[in-house]
This record gives structure tokens, sequence and C-alpha cells, in this order.
């Protein structure tokens, strides 16, 4: 049988499990790629980075880490006025998603991996459609709602299981703003 890698953008170790349990469900060998460059405080990148190692190297999983710039990340999704202001779920959310996938598309060129979709599905606050449309712009992304067949509340379950850190917010500064 012939091994199919996806490269799956993981913004966190808690949505990795359900996501990597899915895709192994599916035939697929996940390879995660950690590119966060939208997480603020670096603190809280090092603390979300450190979680998706140990869960990596718990399931003897392959990592590759996206170098951390919150700068770039800031000047990219800033092109247009007032994003800082918008709610989670809008345009901002779509202008941090391309800067992201447009360095995951690239990373799995640079592999070898043909195709790549994201963890950010798995969360209640992400729009589907959103990343969906977002992905559809970069060749190889594969969009899977992995909130289906409750994804999100297996990757709660797994979490406790692996002991694992769950952040309460996105992780961007806008986002942590917008926490009650």
């Amino acid at each position: 049988m012939e091994r199919v890698y996806i490269l799956l953008h993981t913004c966190c170790a808690p949505c990795a499990t359900a996501s990597v349990e899915r895709l192994r469900e599916s035939g697929r060998i996940p390879v995660l790629f950690y590119s966060n460059s939208n997480i603020y405080p670096v603190e809280e990148y090092e603390k979300r980075l450190e979680e998706t190692q140990k869960y990596a190297n718990r399931l003897e999983l392959q990592l590759y880490i996206d170098e951390y710039d919150h700068a770039a990340w800031l000047e990219f999704i800033s092109v247009v006025p007032k994003f800082e202001k918008q709610p989670e779920g809008s345009a901002r959310c779509g202008r941090c998603f391309t800067y992201s996938f447009q360095r995951t598309a690239a990373q799995a060129r640079e592999l070898g991996i043909p195709a790549f979709t994201t963890t950010l599905s798995i969360s209640p606050y992400k729009k589907s459609r959103q990343l969906f449309d977002v992905g559809a712009l970069f060749p190889g992304f594969i969009p899977i709602d992995f909130k289906k067949q409750d994804g999100y509340k297996r990757s709660i379950e797994l979490s406790r299981e692996y002991g694992l850190y769950r952040q309460t917010y996105c992780g961007c500064e806008f986002s942590l703003r917008e926490k009650p």
C-alpha cells in the first residue's frame, strides 16, 4: 500500500489530536507544520510549540517548525486599515489564514508533500467555509472539516488524555483583547 503523506498546518497540540487521528483513520500519514507567527505574546507561542513538540514526540510524528516572525505577520494583515478592530471570524482572520497557508504550501512543496490541510477547521470559532475559500487559492489544499463527527469534542478528550495545555484564545493579540 502506498504511503500518502499530508502536511498538517498545526495551530496547537489540542487541535492536532483529533485531526491527526482522523487523518490516520483515512489512511494518510500526517506531517505536522507549526507555523504560527500570529500568536501573541511570544511566551504563548513558545508554550504552544512546546506542547506540540510533546504531542509529536508521543505519537512519533514528524514536526517542522516555521520561523516565528510576528512583525511580518502584523504587517501582512495590516494592509487593510482597521483589521485590528474587526471581530474574530472577520476578514482579518481570512488574511491571517492566507499568511499561514502561503507558508504551509511552500513547506509542502519543499518537502515534496503533494497535499496539505489545517487543524483550524476543528475549532468551533473558525468558519470552515472561510478556511476552505482561502485554502482553495493554494494548490494542494484539501478542505477537511475536522469539526464534523464531534471532532472538537474528541480533541478535548484527547487533550485531557495526553495532559495537553489548552489555550483560551485564538492566539493573536486581537482575539486576546476580545476574550471575556
